[in-house]
């Protein structure tokens, strides 16, 4: 039966935190103290005001403990009952109106214990409102019950004093199993869960982890919760254990238990009609609204959650959407985008800037027998409708998925390819380079439009969304390898070449490749181990993408060469050189950390630094990416001339005005290309006769869609590519007067 005991009313209101939680030489009321800051003073009320507080049917267990302010009017009171010590600031006979809801200014119909209520407050019909601080001018309007719980952590993963284990909340992400899990804590950086959910077997690492959570907030039973200045809550049922930050707007909403909402003048946060949302941290400046369901979970900055969107156990990073769909155990990075009702994410570790479309199963373990898969994918991940996956499956930065179930695991670690499967031959069949050849539109145009979407205010982590940057072009060599020697293997195999030559398929392969040999289109070309089963994994295009990716890796390495240069006015071959030989460059590996790209020894290094104490806290944690973060255009830019003159083969020694010209032409004609690539895969839309035949004439479509001449898009990069071959020429003169 329910555990229901009965208690004086006069202890109502009171005894909120256990005497023996209470220092020596305090009241219940000591931290309540610390927590409101509104430096107001309080007086008793007068006995004419006590009079007109009974006139207009207000009720109390003691007078003496309502405490006031000077400018309070109790003609503003009306029909509440107090218990506990309630202090009430300012009140003034006017009414607050936001978004055409007026309420006048006072407390009616309400039932408050134990509350500190700040100036010009507009309080109407909460039927039960317990151990709240509430800002200036807040709203409440139409809620049900609205408490604070001795033992509230507002969605932080600590535990108060008196506590057991069992109680703390933890986020099982990335794996069903709870293998990956970690602590949500308010401020929390997708890098933070990175690190934790990665590194398992360091135990060291690990305990460190939850020692900086634990000495991050007090452990002390009694905090109230608080509301801040100028926030409006509306038609809303349940609002326990919530701390709510400034100028938020919550309307209509189911449910709100155990969560720090984090909102202020500049990055304002809502929550709208149906939403229940449990054990949660819910960064500056997000949305959520119409019957979303979310429990044990992080919202970064400037993420949604909309149209009944379900987030369980999951970390969703900043500038990131969830529609309709279901996620659950998953660490997600920023800038990613999933729609519609029937897709889901299932223990997944998506690098951001990623695309779910509807239909997609992602993560599906049925051909497990236990919660232990996983799936990661790169930055760029884009499956295509209806598309299925299975754990553990694993993608490289900018995968596009064709639509289709693939029913068995897949690894690949080509980027930029499309990735399908041929059922009239059964065979899996991989494209490379296929965004630079058929999308290039959309790969550029993300860039823009993911950095127009950055709207954090607390910009801890340096994220890259350019296409081309250190971890994308590394998997490019890699690429670059292995398309040379799956090439050198078919070859070999359609010579019949004896075995003991296979160790030269490597450079077989390069050969036939630079020369652009003819055999290349006669051979049927595989990658091993990019699929689980005995179907063939076959690689098409293969000379063209192995040509794209070459002129890519350069393209990227010369911009970031002329780039130095001009910067450190370096227009002298002999000055250009001396600098580089002084920084010893070399490429390095990278790591892709909550979105923001760092040398793999900048990540040892955290760790080693965690390890010997001299980061002690998640601030100097932030404080490291911070810092690394600063550093990133110079390590990028060094990492970007190594790539150069890697796969130039050459040293510095060999740079030359002559090659240096060479380079200047090349970087102009392949931003030439990239424009044309950019028109003709947008261009192909309007000539698409299945497009056309929804228009009765041209002028319809161009009325409908827009004209191609019109894009602002296309415009716009017109203009850059102008500006850059103009650039460049400026900088050819320099060096080669």
């Amino acid at each position: 039966m329910n555990n229901i005991s009965k208690h004086p009313l006069s202890d109502l209101g009171y005894n909120f935190i256990e005497k023996k939680f209470i220092p020596k030489g305090k009241d219940e009321y000591y931290l309540r103290n610390i927590q409101n800051r509104s430096g107001t003073s309080y007086r008793q009320l007068t006995a004419f005001e006590i009079e007109v507080l009974v006139k207009n049917g207000n009720s109390t267990d003691n007078w003496n403990n309502i405490l006031v302010s000077d400018a309070f009017n109790p003609d503003l009171v009306k029909s509440c009952k107090f218990y506990g010590l309630t202090r009430i600031g300012k009140l003034e006979p006017y009414y607050l109106e936001f978004n055409d809801l007026k309420v006048e200014v006072g407390l009616y119909n309400s039932t408050i214990i134990s509350c500190d209520l700040g100036d010009n407050v507009a309080i109407n019909h909460v039927n039960y409102i317990s151990h709240y601080i509430i800002g200036n001018e807040v709203v409440l309007v139409q809620i049900d019950e609205m408490k604070t719980t001795t033992h509230a952590k507002f969605g932080n993963g600590i535990l108060k004093d008196g506590e057991n284990e069992s109680a703390r909340i933890w986020l099982e992400i990335c794996n069903e199993n709870g293998g990956r899990k970690v602590i949500p804590f308010n401020g929390m950086q997708p890098g933070d869960a990175w690190l934790w959910s990665r590194f398992r077997e360091d135990e060291k690492l690990l305990k460190k982890f939850i020692e900086f959570t634990e000495k991050e907030y007090r452990t002390e039973p009694g905090y109230y919760g608080k509301v801040g200045d100028r926030t409006v809550i509306k038609n809303t049922n349940i609002i326990n254990d919530v701390w709510i930050g400034s100028d938020a707007y919550i309307k209509g909403a189911n449910k709100l238990k155990n969560l720090t909402i984090k909102s202020r003048p500049d990055a304002k946060s809502q929550i709208g009609e149906g939403c229940e949302l449990v054990n949660g941290i819910i960064d500056f400046g997000c949305r959520i609204f119409y019957g979303v369901k979310a429990v044990r979970f992080v919202m970064a900055s400037n993420s949604q959650l909309k149209y009944g969107a379900r987030l369980i156990n999951s970390y969703l990073g900043s500038n990131a959407t969830i529609s309709c769909c279901e996620v659950l155990n998953s660490l997600i990075f920023p800038a990613h985008e999933q729609h519609h009702n029937n897709s889901f994410l299932c223990a997944a570790l998506i690098l951001g800037q990623s695309n779910i479309p509807a239909g997609a199963t992602i993560g599906s373990n049925h051909n497990s027998r236990g919660a232990d898969g996983e799936m990661q994918a790169g930055r760029g991940f884009w499956p295509g409708l209806c598309v299925s996956i299975k754990h553990n499956s694993k993608f490289a930065n900018f995968t596009i998925l064709a639509k289709g179930d693939y029913d068995y695991e897949l690894n690949i670690t080509i980027p930029f390819s499309l990735v399908s499967i041929n059922e009239a031959k059964n065979t899996l069949e991989i494209m490379p380079a296929y965004w630079f050849m058929y999308n290039m539109y959309a790969l550029q145009r993300n860039v823009a439009k993911y950095e127009s979407r950055d709207n954090r205010v607390e910009k801890i982590q340096h994220i890259e969304y350019g296409y081309l940057a250190p971890d994308t072009v590394n998997e490019l060599f890699e690429a670059v390898e292995l398309l040379e020697e799956i090439t050198g293997n078919a070859f070999q195999q359609h010579s019949n070449i004896s075995t003991s030559a296979i160790g030269k398929a490597r450079q077989a392969g390069r050969e036939l490749l630079q020369s652009r040999s003819k055999i290349i289109d006669e051979l049927v070309i595989t990658v091993p181990g990019a699929e689980n089963s005995k179907r063939p994994a076959i690689v098409s295009k293969i000379q063209k993408a192995y040509d794209i990716f070459n002129g890519m890796i350069r393209f990227y390495g010369i911009n970031h060469l002329l780039q130095f240069a001009e910067e450190n006015n370096f227009f002298s071959i002999n000055d250009l050189k001396k600098a580089l030989t002084e920084k010893n460059i070399i490429r390095e590996k990278w790591t892709n950390i909550g979105g923001q790209l760092m040398p793999e020894k900048s990540v040892m290094q955290l760790k080693k630094n965690i390890h010997t104490s001299k980061i002690n806290s998640w601030q100097q944690v932030h404080d490291y990416y911070l810092a690394a973060g600063g550093r990133y255009t110079v390590d990028k830019t060094m990492h970007a001339i190594a790539s150069l003159f890697e796969i130039a083969k050459i040293n510095v020694d060999a740079l030359s005005t002559e090659l240096l010209a060479e380079w200047i032409a090349e970087a102009k004609r392949t931003q030439k290309w990239i424009l044309a690539q950019i028109e003709a895969s947008r261009k192909k839309d309007y000539d698409n006769p299945f497009r056309q035949m929804m228009y009765t004439s041209q002028e319809e479509m161009d009325a409908v869609v827009g004209r191609f001449e019109d894009n602002s898009f296309i415009i716009e990069q017109r203009k850059i590519t102008a500006e850059f071959v103009r650039k460049l020429n400026s900088l050819q003169k320099k060096f080669v007067p």
